[in-house]
């Protein structure tokens, strides 16, 4: 049994952020999907819109740190963005026993199949919160922004400020 960071207020009834960092030049289009539609990602194919988020700010930054590396989270400008879901009855969450190739919540290449699951689940539920590969205990929402359209607003948009100890000078 994989031990998970709690839900927010176990998915009750309070407030629902997810937060994610993006490069600056991308922060008002933070919540097109456009990245997993040219590209495709771990939970939908190419030429499906997904939205990346993680329940917590910490979670965000190793998300795109494991693409980007601590460097380019220190030399580039980025935005962190939080974003609020309205309703909790929107969230589908998605626990480790629910995905049927364990494989799948591991890093690694998606395999189609992995996409496939994905993008039937983003088809169906405005929102779905599933547990993150990077951070095994710690969980990531993602949606399809035509599928969630009004369904979240932006909360809080700010200046990211990576520690500077996580990309130390050369010795």
């Amino acid at each position: 049994m994989t031990l998970m960071t709690p839900l927010p207020g176990g998915l009750g009834n309070q407030q629902i952020l997810a937060w994610r960092l993006d490069n600056a030049r991308h922060a008002t289009t933070w919540d097109s999907g456009e990245g997993a539609f040219q590209f495709g990602g771990r939970w939908n194919s190419r030429k499906r819109r997904a939205v990346y988020c993680s329940i917590d700010p910490s979670t965000a930054i190793l998300e795109v740190a494991v693409h980007k590396q601590f460097r380019t989270l220190d030399t580039v400008a980025h935005i962190i963005t939080a974003l609020e879901v309205n309703s909790v009855a929107d969230i589908h969450v998605v626990q480790p026993g629910d995905v049927p190739n364990p494989g799948w919540l591991r890093p690694g290449i998606p395999s189609a199949g992995q996409q496939a699951f994905g993008d039937a689940l983003l088809e169906k539920h405005a929102f779905i919160v599933i547990p993150s590969s990077v951070s095994g205990s710690s969980w990531n929402l993602v949606f399809n922004p035509d599928n969630a359209r009004g369904k979240y607003r932006l909360h809080t948009q700010q200046t990211f400020a990576l520690d500077t100890r996580l990309h130390p000078p050369a010795n």
